[in-house]
């Protein structure tokens, strides 16, 4: 349609909206000469012109002629827009068009300038589902419980603009106009009790997608923020059912929704301000490379035409370079991590589709991922399951290509054939060949046999092997570890005699473990993990880890008297080796001539503590840390997980709700959850103390930690195991089967049940 027949069809617009058709029986509710029809001014008579000509409306058959004052006015209008004063949908697209023929778009970033500087222009734009607003107060304010406002509506809007450059710039300088107004108004004229509809603004304004840029960030957000918070409790909670109504799933996944999309990356920028303004250690980073582990496997995805989706998972976020801070650097931040956790978001996000956009779409779609902070151990570690699975599946593909291009059968599987009574032998040579010849066999899905013994590995069978393994290598008299009686805690034997590939070993374990989603009954301090992510310890790690030096040192920092005089200390320790003989280490260069003073005490604790926790046992967590990276390097494990979160994924929770417990388990051979030596032994585990109820978790599954998500998710099997007899319970851990004989009584279900799980060790039961 060319200009002049678009002038034409608005002026007739404009003359039936103000004068009418003159037909007394007219049921056009575009015309003034309805019954229904609701009196204009010119003003809103030509905006609402310039909207029926866009949707192409129904036009009377007019039996008057505009006069030519009337034309000046609706082109004067149509020109510069001077006398719009809110917006629809409709409205924008006019202008728009408009401005688009003529190349200029001056008018519409002065209608959007003085729109959204203005509060009572938005609370009337936008209006959703009834007529358009009157000059003054809403029509009806507060009259419903929901937000008059068609949000999405003004998505298209804001979409629509955000092509267009200056009308960016308009809307952040509205904005920036606009806030300091919107607080004085809510805190001192109680502008939501007056007008309901005032709530509008803040509806609109949260629906634009650039509120996370640097722009709003620093000018307009915050003050934003602040004038929302002077919302009162009941406008806000009008705000939660409005964007709590917003479903996710099937076609409408929640990585969609550009305000929770925007509220995520806002909130990136608090994390790491807290983390930045906390208690931050940047300087005791691990130099070492963590790439050891690094093959070909790459290459050979590339062959397949899959490197997307098997490259290395972003290692570092943009603000993270910045900054020069990572969530690992934290020692202490000003917000706790968990405060960040949003468990509703949780509750919808789609693991499966965001693990996608993670990997594959990461420029195009938007993954929670690379916000780590607001999700859960949980829902992480179903990404980690899924990266975990699929690296599994690819293994396979590339055996069927080896066995079709080279014409040999290797195993799509990890497969360890063990003996038993030589586990950690077998196991060591096996997983040593195999990490020499070829370290991508780690990334196959683990298939453990024990030879002479029939039986498919299903996860159960991995699982006990795991447990002898970790028996047999943290054995005090194997010398590879020390335990601690107090903090009952194993540390690295600095004065070990084994080989490195021992603890490449317990590395590898410890990886295959994460790997192929197992619990291991392992118990080190946090700074090993710490390590493992890339840090070295420092004094801040020995309250954990070596307590009663700890307190030592900390009395040394703390004393007030003459530390040389009264303490007698120089920069040269004493430590005692594997058969208990005293060691001399120097602490620094001629050390023995160095008295420990109020002045440098500092460094010698922290000397002290590098030492112990770094130099002495360098050459076997080195050997550790290798067999970890070997099946954990190319996983989104250290980008997601925090330390704390990575010993989660490895042992498991120490929170134990065995409520929940008791809603999932299973029961076979005859029992139900009504038989009645059900009831009882429910009733019985209740009433058992901490220490008693962790025994029982030992004793059935093999640790007595929660797996990731609490005992609710522990698949665990209650069976019967015989009539009433004197024998005790027994259990299978590598299934978590329990099996219970029935018993005559509550008491003696009781007394067997308590002397199973207490002598359970060292009487040969599973």
């Amino acid at each position: 349609m060319n200009r002049s027949a678009a002038k034409n069809l608005i002026e007739r617009y404009f003359r039936q909206l103000t004068d009418g058709c003159g037909n007394d029986d007219c049921d056009n509710e575009f015309c003034a000469s309805c019954r229904r029809f609701r009196p204009l001014d010119k003003n809103e008579a030509a905006v609402r012109a310039l909207e029926l000509w866009q949707k192409n409306a129904k036009l009377c058959d007019s039996k008057t002629s505009p006069t030519e004052s009337d034309i000046q006015a609706v082109v004067d209008v149509k020109e510069d827009f001077s006398d719009v004063h809110y917006l629809t949908e409709n409205t924008i697209c006019t202008i728009l068009s408009v401005c688009e023929e003529d190349g200029d778009y001056s008018a519409l970033i002065r209608v959007v300038g003085r729109v959204f500087s203005n509060a009572n222009s938005l609370i009337k734009s936008f209006r959703k589902n009834e007529p358009e607003p009157r000059d003054g107060a809403s029509d009806q304010p507060g009259a419903s419980p929901e937000v008059a406002v068609d949000v999405d509506s003004v998505r298209r809007v804001y979409e629509r603009l955000e092509k267009i450059e200056q009308a960016e710039s308009a809307l952040l300088n509205a904005l920036v106009y606009l806030t300091p107004n919107l607080e004085l108004d809510l805190e001192y004229l109680e502008a939501y009790q007056t007008d309901p509809d005032y709530l509008n603004i803040f509806v609109i304004l949260m629906e634009n997608r650039n509120l996370h840029s640097p722009e709003y960030l620093e000018m307009a957000l915050p003050q934003l923020c602040k004038a929302m918070s002077k919302l009162p409790v009941a406008a806000l909670a009008r705000l939660c059912k409005l964007w709590s109504g917003q479903e996710y799933g099937g076609e409408h996944l929640v990585n969609e929704d550009d305000t929770v999309v925007a509220a995520c990356k806002c909130l990136k920028v608090v994390f790491y301000a807290s983390m930045v303004g906390g208690d931050v250690d940047t300087e005791h980073n691990d130099d070492e490379d963590d790439d050891e582990a690094d093959s070909d496997q790459l290459s050979l995805h590339e062959l397949l035409g899959e490197e997307r989706l098997y490259k290395k998972a972003p290692q570092v976020d943009l603000l993270e370079k910045e900054l020069g801070v990572r969530p690992i650097d934290s020692r202490k931040p000003l917000i706790p991590f968990e405060d960040f956790v949003n468990e509703s978001l949780n509750d919808v996000v789609e693991m499966d589709k965001d693990f996608t956009f993670f990997k594959v779409d990461a420029e195009t779609k938007f993954s929670f991922q690379t916000c780590p902070f607001v999700l859960n151990v949980v829902t992480k570690n179903q990404g980690l399951y899924y990266d975990n699975r699929i690296r599994m599946y690819s293994e396979r593909r590339l055996t069927a290509l080896y066995s079709t291009a080279q014409g040999q059968q290797p195993s799509p599987y990890l497969k360890l054939k063990v003996r038993r009574d030589h586990v950690i032998d077998d196991a060591l040579v096996r997983l040593e060949m195999i990490s020499m010849e070829n370290p991508s066999d780690l990334k196959k899905q683990l298939f453990v046999e024990f030879e002479g013994e029939q039986g498919v590995d299903e996860g159960g069978v991995s699982k006990e092997f795991f447990q002898l393994v970790l028996e047999e290598i943290f054995n005090p008299d194997i010398g590879m570890f020390t335990y601690d009686d107090d903090t009952k805690l194993f540390w690295f034997n600095s004065s070990s005699l084994e080989i490195e590939a021992q603890y490449t070993l317990v590395g590898i374990v410890l990886g295959l473990a994460i790997y192929n989603n197992c619990i291991l009954d392992v118990h080190f301090p946090m700074v090993v993990y710490r390590k493992l992510m890339g840090k070295r310890g420092t004094f801040c790690d020995l309250p954990d880890s070596h307590p009663v030096l700890y307190q030592s040192l900390k009395e040394l920092l703390d004393y007030s008297g003459d530390v040389e005089a009264d303490m007698a200390l120089t920069f040269q320790i004493s430590h005692t080796d594997l058969f208990g003989s005293p060691v001399l280490y120097d602490l620094k260069e001629k050390a023995e001539d160095v008295p420990v003073s109020k002045e440098n005490r500092q460094e010698f604790v922290d000397l002290y503590a590098d030492y112990i926790l770094n130099t002495s046992v360098e050459r076997q967590f080195r050997a550790f840390k290798k067999g970890f990276l070997m099946v954990t390097s190319e996983s989104p494990l250290k980008y997601l997980f925090r330390p704390e979160e990575v010993e989660l994924l490895i042992c498991g929770s120490r929170k134990l709700d065995f409520e929940a417990l008791e809603k999932s388990v299973e029961y076979d051979g005859g029992y139900c959850k009504d038989t009645q030596i059900i009831k009882d032994f429910w009733e019985t585990l209740h009433s058992f103390g901490e220490e008693q109820k962790r025994l029982f978790l030992q004793f059935t599954t093999g640790t007595d930690r929660a797996p990731v998500g609490g005992l609710g998710k522990l698949k665990m099997i209650i069976a019967k195991n015989g009539s009433d007899t004197d024998r005790l319970p027994t259990s299978h851990t590598c299934f978590n089967a329990l099996l219970l004989p029935e018993y005559s009584s509550k008491e003696k279900l009781r007394e067997r049940l308590l002397k199973a799980i207490t002598y359970a060790k060292g009487f040969g039961m599973l």
